[in-house]
């Protein structure tokens, strides 16, 4: 049962780390309706992120590319997306399934400003669109600054399908300084959601477990909120510069350091690794100024 913003996973977070007071000043900023600032972010972004489950209930980011206005605000609580996931991504039915509760961030590496939007799923004649029941903005921290470049070069699709990192994948994810990360809870819906470090802040531990240092943030807590009533996971990192992308599914936990770090653990059940085209290239980044001291 959810209170106000915040479900019952994530105020137990929030109880446990001693920030409910200023969660819940935070959790006003959550609301149903696009403001005319992000209608207009949204309009400018060549890329959305979309969390949601696929039909086996496995938990999946995904990432959607088109010419800037493919996402849209179609009205105070509505956004609308051109086009679909690329053939062979693990969402492409999800997506194209009324009634799909779905996650969503975008994010622009130009500016490191970022707007999440979750909701349930419209199919729509070119694409779907997405009631909104949470639409709030955070602040850019821990985000990398990137220019576009140009399109990557036409790719071969799914490239590769497993239940474990490769050696190649292993170091991809090693090299990663942003990932994307899709959450659920059930009746209270589903969540993307962003994480940035340097490169190396994700560790490998073995090609069936990698985990990442949870950062102090705004305090909301909403996916370790979802890891708490709902284990499925699903990780998107992007290859900036080549386009490429590593999508992995699976299910996470978070371990409670008695010094007040959290660390998240997650367990692979499922990869896909593609290069499809159309993807845009970025330039390497500039990292945020919040990496010099991440003691979060």
């Amino acid at each position: 049962m959810s209170s106000g913003a915040y479900h019952w996973g994530a105020l137990a977070v929030q109880e446990r780390v001693g920030v409910r007071e200023a969660a819940e000043h935070v959790g006003r900023s959550i609301g149903t309706g696009i403001r005319e600032v992000a209608a207009a972010f949204l309009g400018l972004q060549p890329h959305l992120v979309v969390g949601a489950a696929d039909g086996a209930g496995r938990m999946w980011a995904s990432l959607l590319t088109g010419a800037p206005g493919f996402v849209r605000a179609t009205g105070p609580d509505r956004i609308t997306v051109a086009g679909g996931p690329p053939e062979g991504d693990p969402l492409a039915r999800a997506l194209a399934t009324g009634g799909t509760r779905v996650g969503t961030i975008a994010l622009d590496p130009r500016t490191r400003r970022r707007m999440r939007l979750n909701g349930t799923l419209e199919v729509t004649g070119r694409g779907f669109a997405v009631h909104a029941e949470q639409v709030f903005s955070n602040c850019p921290k821990y985000l990398q600054k990137r220019q576009p470049l140009d399109l990557a070069a036409a790719g071969a699709g799914v490239v590769r399908r497993g239940d474990a990192l490769t050696p190649d994948q292993e170091r991809a994810v090693r090299a990663a300084d942003t990932f994307f990360v899709a959450t659920t809870a059930e009746a209270d819906g589903v969540d993307a959601s962003h994480r940035g470090g340097l490169p190396g802040f994700v560790e490998v531990s073995s090609p069936g477990e990698l985990s990442w240092p949870d950062y102090a943030g705004n305090g909301m807590f909403l996916t370790l909120g979802n890891l708490t009533a709902d284990p499925r996971a699903g990780l998107l990192f992007p290859d900036w510069e080549s386009g490429a992308l590593l999508q992995l599914s699976g299910r996470a936990h978070t371990r409670f350091g008695a010094d007040g770090e959290r660390r998240v653990r997650f367990r692979v059940e499922s990869v896909v690794e593609s290069a499809h085209p159309g993807r845009l290239r970025w330039s390497a980044p500039e990292y945020s100024p919040h990496l010099g001291s991440t003691t979060r």
